[in-house]
């Protein structure tokens, strides 16, 4: 949520910058500070109002004392109306705010001035490649067929156990994304990440301390009854950690890591691009996350996009790194980058991760604070990535190191799989 000094001081310049996403924010933000004109003037007058029934109060006090209880009764007709124009107020100033948060809440985060415009996907900006390209001798299998082939994940059974994004794991398959989950998480440990095993399930004001709420996409798998949200990524629960928390300078750097299952609906995916592994409702994934002073952070999306390409070329897997533009931009962030693994028997690029820079988007909404060193109170920055997201580079390593005999693992997996070969 954007915080309202800095929109009053730079609104000119967030409105520009907004154009990145495609967004002319001009009529909302004009809206949201109009409101707040208003919830100024209407706390004023409650002030006011307030002040003036606390006098008579003890004007009222003062002459009961002296025995002049006519006089006293008198003024108590006043401050009869003054009570009433007080919770007048005070419903009207609790409907200014209602309005203005909502509009908060609806704006999504400004874009960093380097984040390139464009609409979708393809406006994407290449930042970096590395690795070799993968080249096969043989008619290359996609990792569907593999899966079946060498009875490593159920897809079928999936669907009748639950549904279509929901696969069955099984044998090789199985142990290989537990390997995966367990190298990833020691990768974190060896950076200096905590590791944290959350909850799979958040509460309302966690969805929006993080921006997954209110729900515009209809993203979110929600428990009616108990109004509970599945989590669609260990982000979520782990950054609420800290909702409603002051940290001291010496906390830092926090820097916290979790594997979980994350559920996401994917509500409108359909065709081949969501075949096998490319897009499910269930999968799993290791996060990391970090809290920063505002000075540090950029440092730390930088240490975080080192981390994560340290992974791939562990798992030597050929990737590229995307600048994303504005309207690829995910609601709550001010920067991304994607890494994509090149899938060469789908002849095409898997994004296997996103790490985000959310500046004080998340911390406003989560009152995420840390006093410097001269004892002033200011919103901390928060960042988060997927170290790794396990389907597409399961996915990868099945495709991209098939043989015609089956599959090989990498060599940093094998203490994990105790096998080398599927």
């Amino acid at each position: 949520m954007l915080q309202l000094s800095i929109l009053r001081e730079n609104k000119e310049d967030i409105i520009e910058r907004y154009k990145s996403r495609q967004l002319d924010a001009r009529e909302t933000i004009e809206d949201i500070l109009k409101l707040d004109e208003e919830r100024k003037s209407t706390q004023q007058k409650q002030d006011t109002v307030l002040a003036e029934s606390n006098r008579l109060a003890k004007e009222i006090g003062e002459l009961f004392k002296s025995g002049k209880a006519a006089e006293a009764n008198e003024i108590k007709e006043k401050t009869k109306s003054l009570k009433e124009e007080a919770n007048s107020l005070k419903e009207q100033l609790q409907s200014i705010e209602k309005e203005q948060i909502n509009l908060l809440y609806n704006l999504p985060n400004v874009p960093n001035a380097i984040v390139p415009a464009g609409k979708s996907d393809e406006d994407n900006q290449v930042v970096s490649e590395h690795g070799t390209e993968v080249k096969f001798n043989f008619d290359a299998l996609p990792h569907w067929e593999l899966a079946k082939k060498h009875n490593l994940i159920d897809f079928e059974l999936g669907v009748k156990i639950t549904g279509a994004g929901f696969p069955l794991y099984r044998g090789k398959g199985a142990k290989l994304q537990r390997a995966l989950i367990s190298f990833f998480l020691d990768e974190a440990e060896k950076a200096g990440y905590e590791e944290v095993l959350p909850p799979l399930m958040v509460n309302e004001d966690s969805g929006i301390g993080t921006g997954q709420l209110p729900d515009k996409e209809g993203q979110m798998y929600h428990v009616g009854e108990d109004d509970l949200y599945l989590i669609p990524t260990a982000e979520v629960p782990i950054t609420n950690i800290y909702r409603d928390v002051i940290l001291k300078e010496s906390d830092f750097p926090i820097k916290n890591c979790g594997y979980t299952p994350c559920f996401r609906r994917e509500a409108g995916s359909y065709g081949k691009d969501v075949r096998g592994l490319n897009r499910l409702h269930q999968f799993d994934k290791v996060e990391i996350v970090q809290v920063t002073k505002a000075e540090d952070s950029y440092k730390a999306l930088e240490e975080m996009k080192n981390h994560i390409q340290a992974l791939l070329e562990k798992l030597g897997l050929q990737h590229r790194v995307l600048l994303l533009c504005g309207g690829d931009l995910g609601f709550a962030s001010a920067i991304t980058y994607d890494f994509e693994v090149y899938s060469a028997a789908q002849d095409k690029w898997l994004e296997v991760s996103s790490v985000s820079n959310f500046e004080t988007f998340q911390s406003n909404r989560l009152k995420l604070r840390y006093k410097n060193e001269s004892g002033k109170t200011t919103l901390a920055h928060t960042l988060n990535g997927s170290a790794l997201a396990l389907p597409r580079i399961l996915a990868a390593l099945l495709e991209n190191y098939q043989t015609e005999e089956g599959v090989n693992i990498p060599e940093v997996l094998v203490p994990y799989t105790n096998f080398d070969k599927i």
